[in-house]
């Protein structure tokens, strides 16, 4: 079906319309938005283009300058209703391009599979929200429900100068959001995952101070010594959390808490003992776990690891309640029903990372993270990231059914 140059052949009907999408696809996934420093124009040149051939008006706003948020609206039957938002971001990872195979923004296709940075995370998935709503609106479709499209920036980079200010600002309120979709993970077996609660991100950093000196000395208030304390207390969670993930099969990397130590400085000289040394840890706490205690644990650790130990956050992320997977949710209902109407076997998780569906349950709104890619491996932020187009046809599939239930509730 697919030539290896990425070009796809002039064909009629359906098949005429998935190269159509294909061919979408490509386009977007050419246009470098990748950091650090993304200029967002060339993707609002895109999507302005999109929203034009759906006959579909369009927003802009930049709560944060040069940080543009790119909103789509297909009114609905009842305007009144609160309204559904599909979201997705528009930035994407850096790539080392030697490691690739093919040029990682051009958009080749290969054997029926489809490769670029984003392809997975999440271009493809903006796309089929496209090209779902095209096929829907050329059917003569309507629904009660408001539609919302929007493409935001910096997800990429923790969403803080994207989505997160995005949700306290009027532009938002004003869309009178009730419920929103937003990005998943790929899944490797005939399953399709859609996560309702995410991780909460801690970042924390320990400092360790110590007597400095010269390094065949044994002085007393080591800062090595601290640091050997702190790192084990951390690193013996870690393997509590490894244990409970090989002893449950049941549970996923979402249901536990992570930790990983990311960063260790200090030090002047190998002679020189420091005056002081510190450590970050990237910590992702999971849903069950009382933030004060935790935090309460790590201050005991540093009190007990010795004098003047302190710790600091670069993030600290609040507990955000998951989204209700009940019959209290209409929504979830919806979705549930239709995707086992299109009989796909569905399972629930909670999402390991953070996406930008955080901000938007925050502020109290019902959100599902859900990327339609089933019987393909996660590739999200990896050399060669790809997509087979069997995979990303049948996404817009799915869409098609999930949209209407949604917008209809």
């Amino acid at each position: 079906m697919m030539a290896t140059n990425g070009l796809l052949p002039s064909t009629q009907g359906n098949v005429a319309s998935d190269d159509e999408a294909v061919r979408n696809l490509q386009e977007y996934l050419r246009i470098k938005s990748v950091h650090p420093n993304v200029n967002y124009e060339e993707c609002l040149v895109y999507l302005r283009g999109q929203a034009a051939q759906l006959g579909l008006p369009v927003q802009v706003f930049e709560v944060v300058p040069h940080k543009p948020i790119l909103v789509m609206t297909w009114e609905g039957q009842e305007p009144a209703l609160p309204s559904i938002l599909l979201n997705s971001h528009m930035d994407v990872v850096p790539v080392f391009e030697k490691s690739w195979t093919y040029p990682p923004f051009e958009g080749r296709v290969v054997d029926g599979v489809i490769y670029g940075r984003g392809v997975q995370d999440m271009k493809s998935v903006a796309v089929q929200y496209l090209e779902s709503i095209k096929r829907l609106k050329n059917k003569g479709i309507t629904f009660k429900r408001t539609i919302h499209l929007s493409f935001v920036p910096d997800e990429e980079v923790g969403g803080d100068q994207g989505m997160a200010q995005f949700v306290k600002s009027e532009h938002y309120k004003k869309l009178n959001i009730g419920f929103a979709l937003d990005e998943g993970l790929a899944s490797p077996t005939d399953h399709y995952v859609v996560y309702n609660g995410e991780r909460s991100i801690w970042h924390v950093r320990v400092i360790c101070p110590g007597m400095s000196g010269h390094g065949s000395l044994l002085l007393p208030d080591n800062c090595g010594e601290k640091m050997r304390f702190i790192i084990d207390k951390f690193m013996d969670l870690r393997q509590e959390s490894k244990k409970k993930l090989e002893e449950n099969p049941q549970l996923t990397i979402g249901d536990i808490t992570s930790i990983n130590l990311t960063m260790l400085k200090g030090g002047i000289q190998e002679n020189v003992i420091p005056e002081k040394l510190t450590v970050s840890f990237d910590l992702r706490l999971a849903l069950s776990v009382d933030f004060v205690e935790f935090e309460n644990m790590i201050k005991d650790w540093c009190t007990k690891a010795g004098a003047n130990v302190t710790y600091e956050f670069v993030q600290k992320d609040d507990y955000v309640l998951p989204t209700p997977t009940d019959s209290s949710n209409g929504y979830w209902m919806a979705f549930k029903t239709t995707i086992e109407q299109l009989d796909i076997p569905l399972d629930l998780r909670t999402f390991p990372g953070g996406t930008d569906s955080r901000f938007i349950r925050k502020t109290g709104v019902p959100a599902l993270g859900f990327s339609p890619m089933r019987r393909t491996p996660p590739g999200l932020h990896e050399h060669n990231e790809s997509l087979q187009i069997s995979v990303f046809l049948e996404g817009i599939k799915t869409y098609e059914a999930v949209i209407p239930a949604i917008a209809n509730v």
